[in-house]
């Protein structure tokens, strides 16, 4: 299990780690020369990587990037969309508009809801789906998401979920009713950061949240999503421990896909302030860096960031992005602005954001995957 890793690893004495790294011209250039063959960069060179930030060096990172990006994905961008479920959470995390002392209107939407929501994604031309709650198991449990998943599965060719988190046999369940893939985000792999911010609730157990996508993979889902919610602690340590995660589950579910996220905190409800801002360019460091590190794995990039944004970290790595995203229980069939988890930045519909792309001479992908090539 990956929890024991992070265990081993102390946080702090790799961000010392990342600190003391010393990149050179003639080392990153050896670093990135391997990339370009596709050869495996060691942990002790995404250190240098990772504090080679300087204008010296990002040219030719990103450059790399890009190139090896082509080789592995082509000039291909896929697209998804989230549909919330729900906004009831037992969990008190300080940064998330879901934060159970937040007052916000709460609900769980019903099976027909659930439906109708979809069917609006659909017409939008969207075929990867993204089922997204609160972590409630009381309103959103096995028995309803195998309820909605049943049928949501019949409509689109790939139903992820981002739920609370489940025991190995239920994400089992989970699969033969339909689900292909699991999303979990760590939130931050520093615990004395992540005992600070989860002050209540199930997920205030590190551990437990750490196995997850394990878990997922023991199920032979197809895919597996990991993330860090940029802001809470240094982000470079972050970027390492995420990298590590996504290639221990490369290597030892060699069946799923593998996914990296880079959500940044955004506005929410609660007013939370990240101690610790990622800007533009520092976030760009991190993408090219983890493409160079992770070639075969998919790097996400959602509503949160704005369109200049996502428009320019395409060239660096990124490959799949979400498009008309609502972040609230029936935020597309009558949203009312309210119960959302955080504001997006970028609003443009799918078919503004496949015109642009197609202007950059990319190809918006919005179904690559079909039920038939399920892994069993």
């Amino acid at each position: 299990m990956f929890s024991q890793d992070v265990k081993n690893t102390a946080f702090n004495h790799v961000k010392a780690s990342i600190e003391a790294a010393k990149p050179t011209k003639e080392k990153i250039l050896s670093i990135l020369s391997k990339a370009s063959r596709l050869e495996r960069i060691t942990k002790e060179e995404l250190l240098l990587m990772l504090n080679a930030d300087s204008m010296a060096f990002t040219d030719h990172i990103r450059e790399t990037a890009y190139n090896v990006t082509l080789q592995r994905h082509g000039k291909v961008i896929r697209f998804y969309a989230p549909v919330y479920v729900s906004n009831e959470c037992t969990n008190k995390c300080a940064y998330c508009g879901f934060n159970s002392s937040n007052v916000i209107n709460r609900t769980t939407l019903t099976i027909d809801e659930v439906l109708a929501e979809a069917k609006i994604i659909k017409s939008m031309g969207i075929d990867n789906l993204l089922v997204v709650a609160g972590e409630s198991l009381k309103s959103v449990g096995l028995d309803y998401l195998k309820s909605i998943s049943s049928l949501l599965s019949k409509t689109f060719s790939s139903v992820t979920v981002e739920v609370a988190p489940l025991k190995t046999e239920e994400y089992k369940q989970l699969f033969d009713s339909g689900i292909d893939g699991v999303t979990c985000y760590q939130e931050t792999y520093d615990p004395e950061k992540y005992a600070k911010f989860h002050l209540a609730g199930p997920k205030t157990d590190m551990d437990n949240r750490l196995d997850t996508l394990d878990r997922a993979g023991l199920a032979k889902m197809r895919s597996l999503g990991v993330g860090t919610l940029l802001g809470l602690s240094d982000f470079k340590t972050e970027a390492f421990f995420t990298t590590l995660h996504a290639r221990y589950l490369e290597k030892k579910y060699w069946q799923s896909s593998v996914s990296v996220s880079f959500p940044r905190i955004r506005p929410s409800e609660g007013g939370f302030q990240p101690p610790c801002p990622v800007e533009d360019e520092e976030l760009l460091h991190v993408i090219s860096v983890l493409r160079v590190f992770l070639p075969d794995s998919n790097l996400v990039l959602s509503t949160r960031e704005s369109s200049a944004f996502r428009d320019k970290a395409i060239f660096y790595g990124v490959n799949q992005i979400s498009a008309g995203s609502r972040t609230n229980p029936l935020g597309y069939s009558h949203d009312d602005g309210t119960g959302k988890q955080f504001e997006i930045s970028d609003d443009r519909s799918p078919g503004e954001i496949a015109k642009k792309l197609s202007q950059y001479g990319y190809d918006p992908v919005f179904k690559d995957w079909d039920t038939g090539f399920r892994y069993e």
